[in-house]
């Protein structure tokens, strides 16, 4: 199962109705709907991880380019910057479970194509990317509408919650879903990894099956064109929005070359294997679970316009060490940090999305978002391996510092964006207007790390 942008919120910021820092973990699974599709989702979840590992490394191994890796991206990415806009209006039009069902039945069905491939020795670059590309376009239509589905399931008050215990199951899938690929892998072969993926759909297909319907939250009687214009103009007026889609944009393009570009710093850095590769990616899930457990208990007055650039001014300078670092023990340990502070940025982004959008257009907006998102993402693994390539040929090195430098040099911009955006702050995010209490802007770094303007009398 895809679902990428399910993933963590800070327990209690301004913007929510009530104090749910006081609501406990175990309150949101009392909601019976939610919490099929959460162990239905960590299931999945596993599966989708363990195939993730099994593809890049396919790729990395066949082809020891940051090139090669970077189509890959863009081939399971980048669908969803032509098809984002499109299916966010399906989504407002039609019953988003059974959009759901149907998305991913299709992806389990490439996934046992995967599997089938790699046991027939078909499974060369281009048939990975021709597969990447055909998952791309059902998750293009799967994204918006597993987003929507948290809403449904539990109370408004309970949203930050529900949304941090989906990104919860995602990241504890992202610990154990490639530690145990790369045993697997190492052994068998990612034939096997193909095919557990496919068979842990079942459990999501089973637990949306059991949702109650979702009648289409727009009736379509205006045209398309005014039904874009209309969320493109949320965005384009509401500041927090605004500034939530730029922080997006520099965590999804700057942050993701690393993630992508893994597998080369395993086998081309640390000249490593399958198991060390399983082991790096499980460093950043651990990270991601931590910081999402240490979010749950910031003050209730920490607001998001501060977590969200301080999360990506420590995510980008963690990043930019482990760049610079050949032994992998530190540089596990760097990854765990990242996926730390990576989780709040992204926790706290879509939290912000969820909760300033109108569920009228929910799913307009929120392919907006995918679109930023998911476009970026490919745009900037290319971009890095690009510069990467050009940086070590001017240098005289290989592959290894290629893709020590490509990604280097985006995690450090990604550094220093979130320390001007931490000096000089957005209090929108958390949906305050002129004259409430905090809107008051102050800048300064260190009034953005402590927040003190927020800090009650």
């Amino acid at each position: 199962m895809v679902q990428h942008l399910q993933v963590d919120p800070s327990a209690s910021h301004v913007g929510v109705d009530v104090d749910v820092s006081r609501l406990r973990w175990r309150g949101v699974m009392r909601h019976v709907g939610f919490r099929r599709v959460w162990l239905g989702a960590m299931a999945s979840s596993i599966g989708t991880w363990m195939e993730g590992v099994g593809v890049q490394w396919l790729m990395a191994e066949q082809t020891s380019s940051t090139l090669m890796l970077g189509a890959l991206a863009a081939a399971q990415l980048g669908p969803m910057l032509i098809l984002g806009l499109p299916a966010g209006l399906l989504v407002d039009w039609v019953d988003r479970r059974q959009m759901l069902l149907i998305t991913q039945v299709v992806m389990m069905a490439i996934a046992a194509l995967l599997a089938v491939a790699h046991a027939f020795g078909w499974a060369t670059p281009p048939v990975l990317i021709g597969l990447g590309l055909v998952n791309g376009i059902a998750m293009a239509f799967n994204t918006p509408a597993w987003q929507t589905l948290s809403p449904r399931l539990v109370p408004r008050e309970e949203l930050p919650r529900a949304i941090a215990l989906m990104g919860m199951q995602f990241n504890l899938a992202r610990v154990a879903g490639p530690a145990l690929a790369g045993l697997l892998m190492a052994k068998w072969g990612a034939t096997l990894l193909f095919t557990i993926n496919a068979l842990s759909f079942v459990g999501v297909l089973w637990a949306v099956r059991s949702t109650a319907p979702a009648p289409p939250a727009s009736t379509g009687a205006h045209a398309p064109w005014r039904e874009v214009s209309e969320a493109l103009r949320f965005v384009r007026d509401h500041v927090g929005a605004r500034r939530v889609m730029l922080g997006l944009l520099l965590l999804s393009m700057l942050a993701a070359p690393l993630q992508r570009m893994l597998p080369l710093f395993v086998s081309e850095v640390y000249h490593a294997e399958e198991a060390t590769y399983g082991l790096m990616l499980s460093a950043v899930g651990a990270g991601a679970v931590l910081g999402g457990l240490s979010l749950g208990r910031l003050p209730s007055w920490y607001p998001r316009h501060h977590i969200i650039p301080l999360a990506l001014l420590m995510s980008g300078a963690s990043m930019t060490i482990y760049c610079a670092l050949t032994e992998p023990a530190w540089a596990a340990a760097c990854l765990l940090v990242s996926g730390f502070f990576w989780i709040w940025a992204f926790s706290s982004l879509m939290t912000s999305v969820q909760l300033l959008t109108p569920d009228a257009m929910r799913g307009r907006v929120l392919a907006l978002f995918n679109m930023a998102m998911f476009g970026a993402m490919p745009v900037g693994s290319v971009l890095s391996a690009l510069l990467g390539d050009r940086l070590a040929a001017l240098l005289g090195g290989g592959p290894g510092l290629a893709v020590q430098l490509g990604v280097g040099v985006f995690t450090l911009v990604l550094w220093l964006a979130g320390a001007v955006l931490l000096i000089w702050r957005t209090p929108e995010i958390d949906d305050l207007k002129p004259g409430d209490h905090g809107h008051a802007r102050r800048p300064g770094l260190w009034a953005g790390i402590t927040a003190a303007g927020h800090r009650p009398a």
